[in-house]
């Protein structure tokens, strides 16, 4: 509780002046006896020991009165976070080159299997390098031959991951192919939208979520052979646009396991990623380009880019008062009521 004018207690000084001039210069009306002998055996009644409530009532109506007119006020303090975040697409390559193997913590996983367990990892943290993009919003593109939205921008990660397990590799050679121009140019477009998206679809929290920049994380291990655009196209469509690509190029010389009716094979199979291709992309929009042959260096891409897109959240404080005055003022009016009407009855003295 405050009291907006405070010095509105000096008032209380009036009390004791107010008592010391009753006090002192109470006339007591008299009248002439012969003698007040019996007078003093009659006692003192009860009335007359209670005569001081009056008094009493009026002095603490006066107390309340002064406090009311001091202003109490109860506050009540409010917290509010405002966030300030990365807008990230994760553009995820499945064509049938992602098959080829990685080493993810002494096992052999497709690379497919090891972008997405290190993603994981950028998104959540794993407690050492890596510590999580809690405040950033997320979203994922996958492509092969064709591009898909996979996963609105979204806060809620959890969502997110539970799409990114349903990423596979392609199955159809039919549908595979790499087609990075247009997965880049979706991506950007999903971007270009995102504070109108929030701003009439999200939830409360999305809505007061303020987006400091947008980048794109490409993940791929090919080159580009099917789409519309070309990745350099959809490198400036992005950069018109404010956003920035971070190219990383999955995986160095690998083979893959082939299982036949005679046992399990393995075939060596070279680079083909176009890093040529992913350095032009970055270099057009303000990002980086990177190679990853392991989940290590992987690991430390995703480092490099939480230390260049860092978040904001600050926290607003104030305190929203409410006036307590009434309460004061009626029991004060109250309490002179009951004065006035004991000071007519019970109490009253004639003259």
């Amino acid at each position: 509780m405050r009291f907006l004018s405070p010095w509105v207690f000096l008032l209380l000084l009036i009390i004791p002046i107010y008592l010391f001039v009753r006090i002192r210069y109470r006339r007591t009306p008299s009248i002439g006896f012969p003698s007040l002998a019996n007078i003093r055996k009659a006692g003192i009644s009860l009335r007359q020991r209670l005569s001081f409530i009056p008094v009493f009532l009026r002095i603490a109506s006066l107390i309340l009165l002064i406090i009311a007119l001091a202003r109490p006020q109860m506050g009540r303090e409010k917290i509010k976070d405002v966030t300030k975040g990365v807008a990230i697409e994760m553009v995820i390559d499945r064509s049938g080159s992602m098959g080829a193997e990685m080493e993810y913590r002494g096992s052999r996983l497709n690379r497919l299997e090891v972008v997405k367990r290190v993603f994981r990892e950028f998104l959540m943290g794993n407690g050492k390098n890596l510590k999580g993009r809690a405040s950033d919003l997320a979203g994922m593109v996958s492509f092969a031959r064709y591009a898909d939205t996979m996963a609105p921008l979204t806060l809620g990660h959890g969502a997110l991951l539970r799409f990114l397990d349903t990423v596979d590799i392609v199955k159809e050679r039919s549908q595979d192919g790499t087609a990075i121009g247009d997965a880049v140019a979706l991506a950007a477009a999903r971007l270009k939208t995102a504070e109108e998206n929030m701003s009439s679809g999200g939830d409360a929290e999305e809505k007061e979520y303020n987006i400091k920049s947008k980048i794109i994380i490409l993940l791929t291990d090919g080159q580009n052979n099917f789409g519309k655009r070309t990745p350099v196209e959809a490198a400036d469509l992005a950069a018109k646009w404010g956003i920035k690509i971070y190219a990383i190029g999955v995986g160095g010389e690998g083979v893959n396991t082939v299982k036949t009716l005679f046992g399990s094979f393995k075939i060596p199979q070279s680079s083909r990623v176009d890093m040529s291709t992913l350095e032009q992309m970055a270099e057009r929009t303000g990002g980086l380009s990177r190679q990853a042959e392991d989940e290590e260096s992987l690991r430390k891409i995703y480092g490099e880019i939480d230390r260049l897109e860092k978040s904001e959240i600050e926290s607003v404080r104030y305190v929203d008062y409410r006036e307590l005055f009434v309460p004061f003022t009626v029991a004060a009016l109250l309490l002179i009521l009951l004065e006035r009407a004991l000071a007519c009855t019970i109490f009253r003295r004639i003259p």
